[in-house]
């Protein structure tokens, strides 16, 4: 998401390098093409024109220091006035009651049944939280099943009512199952259109009124681009809803919903979706998303998707294996799997500051480790464990085994033997009074 974006931006700053100073000249051409990049980006015309309209009256008025160029503080003013757009700061989901209950809205296909499964899952994981998962779409047998689907997938309660087609009484009757079984969080799907329709409108009003929820969040298709902000603002109208859920960022799309949507209905964006894995959702953090159009990249969202899967434990172990070299293809694969769990390789990649741009044209696959894996699987318990063990004839067992080559066994083990050393050398060096640490004494 919003690589044209940020590819056009960058090409407006361009026309500021080499300038001594900020003038209303330059600016205003700067400006005129940043307003076109953002309407390309399907940015709402009028949230684009008062984009630049305080970003022109901010830089003009700004003395500029001798230290600081032009372009950097057009990027700078740009970057704080983005961040502000999107919402300045992140907005928690808010769960004070127990149980506290969230009622989802959105037009059908926005991703409202596969969202709610993660939002279960990451507050049970990462809040702690008991949630039960509610079937009010009693429209499509299909999203009951999917529920019921996700549910068991994350080992979530899903609380559904065959044959009443009454969604009212149902989540009624799933908010005191919730009391009963001491649920804590109660997350209501409802039924979607194609399109609004008054029937629809109506009916999740009247779920509101009965269940009196604590949030209630709009989840709209990213992809759908200005229409997902016009969608939003009759969502609201109507149900003057708590937060917006965008779904659908990894695909192709221009960014301009994220942009708009804030602006246009006074509402934060809560959380995103990047991708159908179920641990694929994220908070939202308007700054780190400015960092990102800008190319600045993420790199607290990546240490902070780091810490998810980090064993404190487990990384004390590893470093006693490592500083005797025993570091094995066990622990190889173990740290393989981390990864993986971590997310989408080349989302992953473009949180890397000045990394986005680089990889932009790159295929980074994420299978990338399918090959390695295959090959460290094909391998005995002792063969893992004792790498130098492997000659010729092992590795054309193993190249068989794996689908691999044995050349491509022999560049991994290269590799391998490659980061043993430089761990081995990371670690010696972090110890007092070894390797590197002795010699500066």
């Amino acid at each position: 998401m919003f690589e044209n974006l940020s590819d056009r931006l960058e090409r407006s700053f361009k026309l500021l390098k080499g300038e001594g100073r900020i003038t209303e000249i330059n600016v205003a051409e700067t400006l005129k093409d940043v307003r076109k990049a953002l309407l390309d980006a399907d940015v709402n015309y009028k949230v684009a024109k008062t984009f630049t309209d305080t970003v022109k009256e901010k830089a003009l008025g700004r003395n500029v220091l001798t230290a600081v160029k032009p372009g950097e503080l057009m990027v700078k003013i740009v970057h704080d006035e983005l961040a502000v757009l999107m919402g300045g700061e992140t907005a928690e989901i808010q769960l004070k009651n127990s149980p506290a209950i969230i009622l989802m809205s959105g037009l059908q296909g926005s991703g409202k049944t596969t969202f709610s499964g993660k939002l279960a899952k990451m507050l049970k994981e990462k809040k702690s939280k008991k949630p039960l998962l509610v079937a009010g779409d009693v429209y499509r047998p299909a999203a009951i099943e999917q529920l019921k689907v996700l549910g068991e997938q994350i080992n979530v309660p899903v609380y559904s009512e065959e044959g009443n087609k009454n969604p009212v009484q149902i989540a009624q009757n799933a908010v005191k199952q919730a009391k009963q079984n001491s649920n804590d969080v109660v997350i209501i799907d409802t039924a979607g259109r194609l399109a609004i329709d008054e029937q629809m409108m109506t009916e999740i009003a009247a779920i509101k009124s009965a269940v009196r929820p604590d949030e209630i969040l709009f989840v709209v298709d990213a992809m759908t681009g200005q229409d997902a902000v016009n969608t939003a603002k009759e969502f609201n109208d109507r149900l003057d809803f708590d937060g917006v859920i965008l779904t659908k960022l990894d695909g192709d799309t221009r960014g301009g919903a994220a942009l708009s949507i804030r602006n246009v209905v006074n509402k934060p964006i809560k959380f995103v979706g990047t991708g159908e894995k179920l641990d694929a959702i994220d908070p939202f953090h308007p700054n780190r998303m400015a960092d990102r159009i800008l190319g600045m990249g993420d790199i607290v969202s990546l240490v902070e998707k780091a810490q998810e899967q980090y064993d404190e434990e487990e990384a004390r172990r590893l470093q006693k294996k490592i500083a005797k070299n025993q570091f094995d293809f066990n622990d190889f694969l173990s740290q393989i799997q981390q990864i993986k769990k971590m997310g989408n390789l080349k989302d992953l990649a473009s949180m890397i500051p000045g990394m986005g741009k680089m990889i932009k044209d790159v295929d980074i696959d994420d299978d990338a480790f399918k090959d390695i894996e295959a090959i460290i699987r094909s391998m005995t318990p002792t063969e893992r464990t004792n790498p130098a063990l492997l000659n010729a004839s092992r590795k054309m067992r193993i190249a068989k085994g794996s689908g691999t080559t044995v050349a491509e066994i022999n560049k991994l083990l290269k590799q391998f033997e490659e980061s043993r050393k430089i761990m081995k050398m990371m670690t010696t060096a972090k110890t007092p009074g070894k390797g590197f640490m002795k010699k500066r004494r």
